[in-house]
């Protein structure tokens, strides 16, 4: 039996999701989140300057009225990778005055443009969209847990579905926190960890159903059980975390403004995914076969 009794201290690894996910929930229930303008809505502004401009000058310009996180997106004939004379900027809703304050920061600083359009756009996410995303998530929950119910058993698909909604639970509360923005790629890193997540916590169950067959099928400490099974994943689990996080980091580090976030719900996704798999999916199904017994 490993040193380190990971399975036998499960109280241990509850509390301490509980340390954030419950300050979490009371962080979203009173400050909310920072939702961007695909939930909100917002103004987006068409222009073509005389000359290629680049992104990152017409951002430099935007960060005194604190726009700096608007999407910025390059277009025309004469666009490339760094630059272009057709720039689309879409930020939050903005009023007239400082709509046009705005665009003469923007003419001074990045240089003369022509207006090709102007317009207050609405949320790209509707509520019906949203319900529809929630609704899809749930189904997909109930079918996993029917699936492991069948391929193992019901308790393995229950615990799988708890350590997801710990996943998604821990992300969202670390953006609450935070006040980072809350965009369509926000839905889209959540998507991400979910799968990484279940294929994570699917493999230490399997292993666990293995060991159960080959050495325990007619008693033993299960306890120990769940830790050698465990420890028998536990490389290949470091190995997945630490090569989904050089890339996730890297986005984060050296990718553009617009990425930041996606790579930050990714980076905290696939850490907690981690943890959930290894601290709280096996220890988690010890605990619902104990209440069994």
């Amino acid at each position: 039996m490993p040193k380190f009794d990971i399975a036998g201290r499960a109280k241990i690894w509850f509390i301490i999701s509980l340390l954030v996910i419950i300050p979490g929930l009371i962080s979203m229930a009173t400050r909310g989140f920072n939702f961007g303008i695909d939930f909100t809505g917002g103004t987006i502004m068409d222009l073509k300057f005389e000359q290629a401009v680049e992104i990152s000058k017409v951002r430099d310009a935007l960060r005194p009225f604190g726009l700096d996180g608007a999407t910025i997106q390059l277009s025309g004939e004469t666009s490339d990778v760094a630059s272009s004379t057709n720039v689309m900027i879409r930020t939050v809703d903005l009023e007239e005055v400082q709509r046009k304050e705005v665009m003469a920061a923007i003419r001074s600083s990045v240089g003369n443009y022509e207006v090709l359009r102007e317009e207050k756009v609405g949320a790209t996410i509707g509520g019906e969209l949203i319900f529809n995303a929630v609704m899809a998530l749930v189904i997909s929950w109930v079918l996993i847990i029917l699936y492991i119910a069948y391929r193992f058993e019901f308790r393995f698909g229950f615990a799988a579905i708890i350590a997801l909604i710990h996943d998604i639970l821990i992300v969202l509360a670390v953006f609450s926190f935070t006040q980072k923005q809350v965009d369509s790629s926000f839905v889209a890193a959540l998507l991400t960890i979910v799968g990484y997540s279940i294929n994570d916590t699917i493999v230490i169950f399997d292993r666990i159903r293995e060991n159960l067959k080959l050495h325990f099928k007619r008693g033993g400490n299960v306890v120990e059980l769940v830790n050698r099974s465990i420890y028998q994943t536990l490389t290949r689990s470091m190995y997945t975390v630490c090569t989904c996080l050089f890339t996730t980091l890297a986005l984060y580090f050296f990718g553009g403004e617009t990425t930041k976030d996606f790579a930050f719900a990714l980076t905290i996704g696939f850490i907690s995914g981690c943890y959930s798999s290894i601290f709280i999916a096996g220890p988690l199904w010890l605990t619902f076969r104990n209440w069994k017994k």
